[in-house]
């Protein structure tokens, strides 16, 4: 292992005394980036990092946002409560990571851990945006379950593509912070593009159109699934897989039940929570021609406005994430690191999902409808006031030395056991990587 990264790193610092220099890097640099990924561990891996986190996340996630909204409002026409709460169902499958990615990891399919669950992934996609772009008048209920089932395809496709840095990453140790960072760029590019085109397609395509580009990504990950190079695994023992399942769900229990660690999951559950989700809400109200905010002495753009208010409002969210991420990190005991983390990002899911159900029962508490906004201002306030609240719990996360460990020592575990364990745990790692989407 250390002879192939020593390897890796010499390859790839004489990769890059031999690139382009100066001003030529500002251009040639990326490609060339991109070359020195693709030769070190296969075009077919940058191919699927690009396809799952750049277009199928990315670019699609954009789409599939700003589409639904208007789907919700114009075609099911929906009330703004109604629609939060249909929002928070599509996101289930997201909540349920942990057993994606347990299924990639302990049940390969024909030998492969991979290839599978993204031709899966790229299937779901398929057929639920093409049954939702081509009905003529499709039901709310089988609409919510064709949208909640093209989100289970971009989740398993997460999972299963973080799993793939992961083992790539333990091959090449050098190039893991390249990995990353190409996941993230990706990822960001996706979103700045799919979120700039989302609005003039909505308008040209309208909603049901917009899902029916959704179907390129889709294809793009199902491709994935065929091209990707992984090894053949054909001596799998399937009888284990059982014992394994259980295994990890005594190991994951065992951790729960230790006050150092529930306490702080609880408190992370209740920062998202109480944190009242009434973005449709506001989405209703933003697009109403005729009660919507109708700016005018302001001195600024208004969509420069309402744009450095929605910037702040995410760069807050993300000063909030930083330390409820490191808090996450120390609480993950040894031997069940990756899959434990998924856990936890479970919980902070499944807050979102009560934040999101929270401003929808607020919204139609205070009859904040398609037309009546009224009551609008309240519901901010409200939200803002429960903001604050996660103050008064934060009894629930243990004092100590940020630098110390927070678990209790028997559960930290050795360090040559934590060795030992690395190389079969590695692939549960990756689920680290998916935080957002959401």
């Amino acid at each position: 292992m250390v002879e192939e990264g020593n390897i890796g790193a010499s390859n790839k610092a004489v990769e890059e005394d031999n690139g382009p220099k100066g001003l030529y890097y500002c251009f040639w640099g990326p490609i060339y980036w991109f070359r020195m990924l693709a030769m070190e561990t296969h075009w077919s891996f940058v191919f699927a990092v690009v396809s799952t986190y750049g277009i199928s996340q990315g670019l699609g996630g954009a789409l599939a946002r700003v589409g639904t909204e208007y789907y919700m409002k114009d075609v099911q026409k929906v009330q703004p409560s109604e629609s939060q709460v249909y929002t928070g169902i599509t996101s289930i499958p997201w909540i349920v990571k942990p057993i994606w990615g347990l299924l990639t990891d302990v049940i390969p399919i024909r030998g492969y851990r991979r290839r599978p669950y993204f031709i899966l992934s790229g299937l779901l996609g398929l057929v639920s945006m093409l049954v939702i772009s081509l009905h003529g008048k499709l039901h709310l209920v089988f609409a919510l379950m064709a949208l909640t089932a093209g989100s289970a395809g971009v989740a398993i496709a997460d999972v299963t593509v973080d799993a793939c840095v992961a083992q790539n990453s333990n091959k090449n140790p050098s190039l893991a912070a390249d990995m990353q960072s190409l996941c993230s760029l990706m990822s960001a590019i996706g979103a700045l593009i799919g979120f700039s085109i989302s609005g003039v397609f909505v308008h040209l395509i309208g909603p049901k159109g917009v899902f029916g580009l959704l179907t390129i990504p889709a294809a793009l990950v199902f491709s994935v699934g065929i091209v990707l190079l992984e090894p053949h695994d054909a001596n799998f023992a399937y009888k284990e897989v059982s014992e394994k399942f259980l295994d990890a769900g005594k190991a994951m229990w065992r951790t729960l039940k230790c006050p150092e660690v529930w306490r702080p999951c609880l408190y992370m559950y209740l920062s998202f929570a109480l944190s009242l989700n009434i973005n449709e809400g506001l989405f209703y109200w933003y697009t109403d021609s005729k009660e919507g905010p109708l700016f005018s002495q302001f001195g600024i753009p208004d969509s420069v406005f309402v744009v450095i208010g929605e910037a702040v409002t995410q760069m807050i969210g993300r000063l909030k994430w930083m330390p409820l991420l490191v808090l996450s990190a120390k609480l993950c005991p040894s031997g069940i690191e990756g899959t434990f983390f998924a856990l936890l990002m479970s919980i902070d899911n499944f807050g979102l999902l009560s934040s999101s159900w929270g401003g929808g029962l607020l919204l139609h508490t205070l009859n904040v409808t398609r037309t009546k906004f009224g009551n609008l201002w309240l519901a901010i306030l409200i939200r803002n006031i429960f903001r604050l609240s996660p103050l008064g719990v934060l009894f629930l996360i243990p004092r100590g030395d940020p630098n110390s460990s927070i678990l209790p020592t028997e559960m930290l575990g050795s360090e040559d056991e934590t060795v030992a364990e690395e190389s079969s745990n590695v692939e549960l790692v990756s689920l680290v990587n998916s935080v957002d989407g959401r």
